[in-house]
């Protein structure tokens, strides 16, 4: 037994030919002639489709859900001037049109044709001048501006679409929906004319019905005058009566679909949500009709009433009202409570930043924006800045106040580790040294936190004659954001994770996706590439060039796994850009290793499962490092620059990046033809060590 839903579906796989065999039976209603009790049936039709209309159209949240709406505007219209034919042909040949017709004649204006006539200009003036002539004019005006808005739509979709906020299929189904609305509401602009025509129709049918009827009557049957006009002009009414009730319900309906804009549910909801919800108002307007009640001439009880049920609904609104925050807080509550037992609350004690800012309470007005603190925009360009020279995504940084700092102190941590601290003294300024000052000025003595420099904390008084004597003056904000922005470059290499290497293998992979596709993970694993990314960022190389570093790897890979050999292939494939990085004048300036020393280090180089170690005697390192600091001092460079050969690069880094830490050691296949080197001395070896 086939269910009722199965049934309706098969049903409605031939809607189509309905469809058309509606509307061409409608139009045969209007040549041949309808019996008396097919009238009636198609005319309790009538009502009852136009009633279904009005209530669809009280509950539908967006007028694209009845989207038929103008064609069944065009139908219905028709369906009713099919009936007004038929019923004028019904009145005019038998002197009847059936029970409803009678029945609207008798019952609803009580046999009296003068004040159905009346009953019918009215409703006829209610749906032609107030509701059709309102509707007509929202739909112009809804087309009008819908047209108009549709550039700007379809600009705010392209500008989601490229941001990532909605997907393309999204966007297709937006933009799909901004034509059917501008169809929608220029198809009303025009159907609305069908109601205000059929309003006219109404008019002048009836008038004819009321002349023809007293000429059929009078010449044809030889009725008396009086009895003529009674019996047609009645008849006539009704037939009017029951043709413009439906028509007033589908203009109602029309009104309303066409004012539903700016609405977001139902009319029911909306009614009630946007009259019923002030209970502020609602209470004054209870005041108001007790007020009424009790002014002398005035009816007592209506207003009395009116005023009780008013005051009834704002009572119920602050009880559900009351009911609602002590179920919102119970809930809440409730939640925080389950939340607190659930072992993954305690995750988030777990997690440590990135990267924090503790500060005293003195300096919190370099953060607080309604002090006019710009440290947090500050902040903001320091992670674009080094996004930029780095080639990296710096996280959040976060800002916290430390109570157990002194007021002027602040702390940086990386991953929650001090790495850096520092003082600030607000409402002074920091004046350093820079080589070229002619006269000293007075101020508290200190060192500048990000490289050490002597320094000086001076008033704003004496600002100009400090600039003046040749010092550099920043204020504490610009202090404070130097050093940070010291602090995450000289420890980006710990920054970057693999999960920040993935996101940059993303990125690259939308324009670059062979490169990346071939590497990842068929020649080399995320974490192998972050430790390649991290050794090129802890010697302060930017990684912003990804492209040539992958296809480097790719090209790598196959022939050797060991990272600080794919490390090395790496800075060699980046030697313009690494040799450019310290060039002074177009000139780079260099100190050179005696033989002897590359020799050493060569036979002092392991590999070893942890990669490349460095065995040499101790006494023999401390020489290095004395030869080296002498070769440094004894000659000006901009860049304390040591050239050395490809294999002992990297051993010659590790041995002195905790000893000498500014030391820039490069190898002869990282200078790149074009580039002028200078040799300003040399490592010489110490035959006694």
């Amino acid at each position: 037994m086939s269910s009722p839903l199965s049934s309706f579906e098969k049903v409605s796989q031939y809607s189509d030919i309905y469809v058309i065999f509606g509307v061409v039976m409608i139009i045969v209603m209007m040549i041949l002639p309808l019996p008396p009790f097919m009238l009636d049936i198609l005319l309790a039709c009538n009502i009852s489709l136009a009633l279904l209309i009005l209530l669809i159209t009280m509950n539908v949240s967006e007028p694209l859900e009845i989207s038929i709406f103008p064609s069944l505007l065009l139908i219905t219209t028709l369906f009713r001037l099919a009936l007004n034919i038929s019923s004028t042909r019904l009145i005019l040949l038998r002197g009847t049109a059936g029970q409803i017709i009678l029945a609207f004649g008798n019952f609803v204006v009580g046999g009296n044709y003068v004040v159905g006539f009346v009953i019918f200009l009215i409703l006829v003036v209610i749906q032609f001048i107030v509701i059709t002539k309102g509707s007509e004019r929202v739909a112009e005006v809804a087309a009008r501006f819908t047209l108009d808005a549709m550039p700007g739509k379809q600009m705010s979709i392209d500008a989601d679409l490229n941001a990532g906020l909605i997907t393309e299929d999204e966007a297709r189904t937006k933009r799909r929906n901004i034509e059917r609305e501008a169809d929608f509401y220029g198809s009303m602009d025009g159907a609305s004319k069908f109601v205000k025509g059929d309003a006219i129709a109404g008019i002048i049918i009836t008038l004819i019905n009321i002349v023809g009827g007293l000429a059929v009557g009078m010449g044809q049957r030889g009725l008396p005058f009086d009895q003529a006009v009674s019996r047609y002009t009645l008849l006539t009414v009704g037939d009017g009566l029951v043709s413009q009730v439906p028509a007033l319900l589908i203009s109602t309906a029309t009104g309303i679909i066409i004012t539903r804009a700016a609405s977001e549910g139902n009319l029911g909801s909306d009614l009630t949500q946007q009259l019923f919800s002030n209970g502020k108002v609602l209470s004054i307007a209870a005041v108001v009709m007790f007020a009424f009640g009790l002014t002398p001439g005035l009816p007592f009880f209506p207003f009395f009433i009116l005023g009780a049920f008013a005051g009834t609904i704002v009572f119920f609104i602050r009880q559900a009202k009351r009911n609602m925050d002590e179920l919102a807080l119970t809930s809440q509550e409730h939640e925080e409570v389950e939340e607190s037992r659930k072992a993954e609350s305690m995750l988030s004690l777990l997690q440590v930043d990135q990267v924090e800012l503790e500060i005293g309470y003195s300096l919190i007005p370099l953060v607080d924006t309604d002090q006019d603190g710009d440290m947090l925009d500050r902040i903001t360009m320091i992670r674009r800045q080094c996004a930029i020279e780095l080639g990296m995504v710096v996280p959040i940084i976060r800002i916290r106040d430390n109570l157990q700092l002194s007021p002027n102190g602040y702390i940086i941590k990386i991953k929650g580790i001090e790495v850096g601290e520092g003082e600030l003294l607000m409402n002074q300024y920091l004046a350093m040294d820079s080589g070229g000052v002619s006269q000293q000025v007075n101020g508290t003595p200190t060192k500048e936190p990000a490289f050490g420099l002597d320094a000086l904390w001076i008033d704003d008084s004496i600002r100009e004659q400090a600039e003046n004597a040749g010092y550099t003056v920043v204020d504490p904000p610009s202090v404070l954001a130097t050093h940070l922005t010291e602090i995450v470059k000289s420890h980006a290499h710990e920054l970057l994770g693999r999960q920040e290497v993935k996101n940059l293998l993303d990125g690259l992979k939308e324009e670059y996706s062979a490169v990346v596709t071939e590497l990842v993970p068929d020649l080399l694993s995320i974490g192998e590439v972050q430790k390649v990314l991290q050794n090129l960022l802890r010697e302060k190389i930017p990684i912003r060039n990804l492209l040539t570093i992958l296809e480097t790897l790719a090209d790598t890979a196959p022939i050797a796994k060991d990272i600080d050999y794919l490390t090395e292939y790496v800075r060699e494939s980046l030697a313009r850009q690494i040799s450019r990085m310290y060039l002074e004048n177009n000139m780079l300036s260099v100190i050179t290793l005696d033989q002897h020393w590359e020799e050493t280090i060569a036979s002092g180089i392991e590999q070893t499962e942890r990669g490349v170690v460095i065995s040499l005697d101790p006494r023999l390192l401390q020489s290095l490092f004395s030869a080296i600091n002498q070769s440094l001092e004894k000659v000006a460079m901009p860049y304390p620059v040591i050239l050395v050969s490809p294999g002992i690069r990297m051993a010659l880094k590790r041995l002195t990046e905790r000893s000498i830490p500014p030391l820039i050691v490069l190898s002869f296949n990282e200078i790149v033809p074009d580039i002028q080197v200078q040799a300003m001395g040399s490592v010489i070896w110490n035959h006694e060590s």
